[in-house]
């Protein structure tokens, strides 16, 4: 059967983008900026899968325009699959999208890699063989502050050790605590991701500890939680300094006495994991300012690995870079440009506020739009982030804020691509900008 895919989106940057990334992989793909053509689009192009935003300029029922495109397409097409596309702030809306009949829901910003699979997967491809780069693997580089992070993480990898990674957006944290578990003697065993930020409050326990069926509304059927499924493996908490203060003392409890009780039950489960943590926020900080437990913080650094960031390992840049123009040369389907001399002297002399997650989106942006098999410095959108040697900051916060208000300058103004760069949602950049007077 043709594969065919819709995607509505009003930024029509997001229509082109996934336009290239999807192309290869399936037969077609439709877009559209204006939810208003569904129907007609519908029929028309008899779509299998639909990824559909969930805000839009115009405005139903108080900002649930997607909820409403849903039921829609439902009703014109049941047997199509929708994909939800919606930022952060909007993930409870997606929550109950799912319950109206969305098979899946991808946050924005997104990975290629994730947005990919997730589409694949709703056209019934239950598994599709990403490129071998986006296999975890560690690039350690060759500069002096990896291989220090890489001493440490040799000797702490094969214990059970809680770790804490620290480290700027962007700088690799997630991938960092990927390599401690392949190098671990939990290796063999599963890992389970939890962005901590990302958890709807109302189902933190279900999330972490499971449900029994009926325990809630919905809960149709027993479910185990990710202190489960990571038994005999690793449990990764990202973004830990997000967790709100209510809730850190039931991770508190579960950390230390290795139990967890399902939500609608009463009997204890025993766990057994191996605990890595990452944040990109000044914990000792926050104790000192009643924002964290400190109880916690003990328990979850027994050892802190802290990334530096990208300005202080300028020697790596040239690997990262080859690395990321073979990953999108596959992932695209097109031959790998070289990069030139002089382009890649202006990438090294950058101060990328935004670290390796920022190189990599250049390098992406590059390639897609270059039709040269020699990338030079006018592919790369660096404009005015050369490093100044006058100006380094002395703070976490004066390094965010100026690396905020250096992606403002570069993007002109433009919070949805400053909030891309910086690997935040717009909701917690708005908060930023009130906070650093910006």
């Amino acid at each position: 059967m043709k594969k065919t895919l819709l995607v509505i989106d009003d930024n029509k940057d997001v229509l082109t983008a996934v336009k290239l990334l999807m192309e290869p992989k399936v037969d077609e793909v439709v877009t559209a900026s204006d939810p208003s053509y569904i129907p007609s689009l519908l029929r028309k192009h008899n779509p299998q899968v639909v990824l559909l935003d969930m805000n839009f300029r115009s405005s139903i029922n108080n900002g649930n325009e997607g909820l409403f495109w849903l039921s829609e397409i439902k009703r014109i097409a049941s047997a199509t699959s929708v994909v939800l596309f919606t930022a952060y702030a909007d993930v409870a809306l997606a929550v109950e999208g799912m319950k109206l009949g969305a098979s899946d829901f991808i946050v924005k910003p997104f990975e290629n890699a994730r947005l990919s699979e997730t589409i694949l997967n709703a056209f019934g491809q239950k598994k599709h063989k990403l490129p071998t780069q986006n296999k975890t693997e560690m690039l350690w580089g060759n500069s002096p502050e990896m291989q220090r992070v890489r001493m440490i993480v040799e000797r702490v990898a094969p214990t059970d050790a809680n770790i804490l990674i620290t480290g700027e957006n962007g700088t690799g944290k997630d991938l960092l605590a990927r390599e401690i578990h392949r190098l671990s003697l939990r290796g063999s065993g599963p890992m389970e991701i939890v962005d901590m930020g990302a958890v709807i409050e109302t189902l933190f326990e279900s999330e972490l500890y499971g449900h029994a069926k009926g325990a809630f509304t919905d809960a149709k059927t027993d479910r185990a939680g990710k202190f489960e499924t990571a038994h005999g493996g690793t449990l990764f908490l990202d973004e830990i300094g997000n967790l709100p203060y209510h809730l850190q003392a039931k991770l508190l409890t579960a950390l230390q006495q290795r139990k967890i009780i399902r939500v609608g039950t009463n009997t204890p489960r025993e766990i057994d994991i191996r605990l890595i943590c990452a944040t990109n926020r000044d914990l000792p900080r926050m104790v000192s300012a009643g924002e964290f437990r400190q109880d916690l913080f003990y328990r979850i650094n027994t050892v802190t690995v802290q990334l530096p960031p990208l300005r202080d390992r300028r020697d790596d840049i040239p690997l990262l870079v080859d690395l990321f123009i073979k990953k999108y040369a596959e992932i695209y389907s097109r031959p790998a440009p070289r990069v030139s001399d002089d382009a890649m002297h202006k990438l090294c002399l950058q101060s990328w506020p935004g670290n390796i997650r920022q190189l990599e989106h250049a390098v992406e942006k590059a390639l897609i739009l270059s039709e040269s098999e020699t990338l030079h410095v006018r592919d790369f959108d660096l404009n005015d982030s050369i490093d100044s040697s006058s100006a380094e900051p002395t703070t976490l916060e004066e390094m965010e804020r100026q690396a905020i208000s250096a992606a403002i300058k570069q993007h002109c103004g433009n919070m949805s691509e400053v909030a891309r760069q910086l690997g935040i949602t717009r909701q917690t950049l708005y908060n930023k900008l009130r906070k650093y007077g910006i």
